[in-house]
């Protein structure tokens, strides 16, 4: 209230003094400004590293949303560090079955299209995420349209994981299933303007563990995905 007064007096009798604390309170603004954002994003999930003969089939998904804490690290405070909290839910479609056998143990095969009609096919992850962005960005504490590149690396938890296969000779669904990896991490990055922004994230450990095998041989298959991120101030 003090700083109030004697800003508002100024103003009233001395302009060229008044000018000069506009000034100075500006400069007060820009160093508390940051971009502390909500973030939402849609992907389009894809597979590398997947066994021979296996394929992609249909529109596989992700949705992704959480909050990122902006620590700027230059006195312009176009640079910066992202640190965040999110939750990340992830579809594959492709034609790799994961059934139960008469043991009860999961058998992962290759789906032969001519002897059965399968109508649906997938597994889903959902996940905790930690994301780690090192930030650039043309935006001041009064300009909220901007150009903007953050790189990083996500760390992510399986919170739980589900399959889901349709057949004309029945469905099966699964989950919580020890075969996938409970860690997942990648790099990142989004490049864009305002609202609108590229995203790819690459995986780079596989989604499944050791003790998944298909044919006798781990599963490699790593998530690739490419979409949309929104910020929200």
């Amino acid at each position: 209230m003090k700083y109030f007064i004697i800003i508002v007096v100024c103003f009233l009798f001395t302009p060229s003094f008044s000018q000069e604390s506009n000034s100075l309170d500006d400069t007060i603004l820009d160093n508390k400004y940051r971009e502390d954002q909500f973030y939402f994003s849609i992907t389009y999930n894809l597979l590398t590293s997947r066994p021979q003969d296996i394929t992609q089939s249909g529109f596989s998904t992700g949705f992704h949303l959480g909050f990122i804490r902006d620590m700027p690290i230059n006195q312009r405070r176009n640079f910066a560090i992202g640190l965040g909290l999110g939750l990340s839910s992830n579809s594959y479609n492709q034609d790799m079955s994961i059934l139960r056998n008469e043991e009860r143990a999961i058998v992962y095969s290759d789906i032969d299209d001519t002897n059965i009609n399968v109508t649906k096919n997938k597994f889903t992850t959902y996940l905790v995420e930690f994301p780690l962005e090192l930030r650039w960005r043309t935006s001041t504490s009064k300009d909220y349209a901007f150009w903007r590149i953050y790189a990083g690396f996500k760390l992510g938890y399986l919170l739980y994981n589900s399959t889901k296969y349709k057949s004309e000779n029945g469905d099966l669904k699964l989950s919580n299933l020890d075969d996938f990896d409970n860690f997942q991490y990648g790099l990142t990055m989004s490049i864009g303007y305002d609202t609108w922004n590229f995203h790819a994230y690459y995986g780079l450990n596989p989604i499944f563990n050791n003790s998944a095998r298909f044919g006798g041989d781990s599963i490699e298959m790593r998530s690739f995905k490419l979409g949309l991120m929104f910020y929200i101030l």
